[in-house]
């Protein structure tokens, strides 16, 4: 578990959370942030936690959704907070979801592409919104919140040994400004978790480019075709996958136009900031779902155009064998009439008859060649 407070400029990491439920202990607001196990393990002291701080507790049902595994993305509410499920690229070697430095990547498999094509694993992450905590719940490797928490403290600045007050953020290198509330959070973690499905387009960008100049080339033989069938599945589960989150972030957005407009000017500003943040993270959700059914109509056309190819080489050959038989047609028809078993036929009691008969029919055959050749029956077609 891991517990940051997060106030005007400042953000503390505290080591346990029951400091934290006395009344008052708390200036800003909270993001606690914990596995499905730890979850799992520590509920009663959430659940007294939010009881403290919040004054009411997640519902059982609710619950249930955060230690689910396989639930899809999906957006619920009560009166006093929110629910958003939003699954996320699991951080195995297959798709990671921080991309790494160049050249630190394992060479891929001979024969093979990238692992990130050959599997779209994914994770759901829970997010609970309150009025002044977020609770987030994350799979095991917890490698969002990790990834999110280290953003957040390398922005600051050197921590000072000693008694001192807690490190001010570099406010410019974590997108301008601290999040002002829960809902800010939660929608600056959603965002870092779309980032990674970006980085996964790229790299199915870059593949599906690679086999499509394999399949239309008529000059090589395709033969991972075990691979593309699964790649094209990868795409549509990965489609699915984000229509999902689509959904719930647009029920999301139609969640939070319902809500009474704010009273005060500052409210109604952090009001707006949220709306804007979630039309841009429903903005990027919507690119990455564009792109990827990009990309499996592009396969699908690649697919098409490969038939088309070797529809066409195979016409383009039968039609050169067809030329060619053209060609030794007349041939054989006066083989066959010099071949026949009659005593008087012209030709054949001279002593250049044999010449004379070869000359024609070379004539004869040059003649269909260049006739053939004007009409590009012969013409080698690239």
């Amino acid at each position: 578990m891991r517990i940051f407070e997060i106030h005007g400029n400042r953000v503390v990491e505290h080591p346990a959370l029951a400091p934290l439920s006395v009344p008052g202990a708390c200036a800003g607001f909270l993001w606690m942030s914990l596995t499905r196990d730890e979850l799992r393990a520590s509920l009663a002291e959430v659940q007294g936690a939010l009881q403290s701080l919040c004054g009411t507790q997640l519902v059982d049902l609710h619950v249930a959704d955060l230690l689910n595994d396989q639930l899809p993305s999906r957006y619920d509410f009560t009166s006093q907070y929110d629910v958003l499920v939003f699954r996320r690229l699991a951080a195995t070697s297959a798709t990671p979801t921080t991309p790494k430095p160049r050249g630190t990547e394992p060479p891929p498999a001979r024969g093979s592409g990238p692992p990130v094509l050959r599997r779209i694993d994914t994770r759901p992450v829970g997010f609970t919104i309150f009025d002044r905590v977020l609770l987030s719940v994350h799979p095991e490797d917890g490698s969002v919140r990790d990834a999110f928490a280290a953003r957040l403290m390398n922005a600051a600045a050197p921590a000072v040994r000693g008694d001192r007050p807690p490190p001010v953020l570099d406010v410019r290198a974590v997108s301008a400004r601290l999040p002002t509330g829960p809902a800010d959070l939660m929608l600056r973690l959603v965002n870092l978790i779309v980032d990674a499905y970006l980085d996964l387009r790229r790299d199915l960008t870059r593949q599906l480019d690679h086999w499509q100049a394999e399949l239309i080339d008529p000059h090589s033989r395709f033969t991972n075709w075990s691979a593309l069938m699964e790649a094209r599945q990868s795409l549509h589960h990965l489609d699915e996958i984000c229509e999902d989150q689509r959904a719930a972030v647009q029920d999301w957005i139609d969640g939070q136009e319902t809500l009474p407009s704010p009273e005060g000017g500052a409210e109604s500003r952090e009001r707006e900031l949220i709306m804007v943040r979630s039309r841009d993270v429903l903005e990027h959700i919507q690119r990455v779902v564009h792109h990827v059914r990009r990309l499996e109509q592009n396969a699908e056309t690649a697919v098409q155009l490969h038939f088309s190819v070797q529809s066409h080489r195979t016409n383009d050959i039968m039609r050169i064998l067809t030329a060619l038989t053209a060609v030794f047609l007349p041939l054989n028809l006066i083989a066959g009439i010099f071949g026949m078993n009659f005593e008087f036929i012209p030709l054949v009691h001279k002593a250049d008859g044999f010449w004379i008969a070869m000359a024609s029919m070379a004539g004869i055959a040059l003649l269909l060649v260049l006739v053939f050749w004007r009409k590009r029956y012969l013409a080698r077609n690239r």
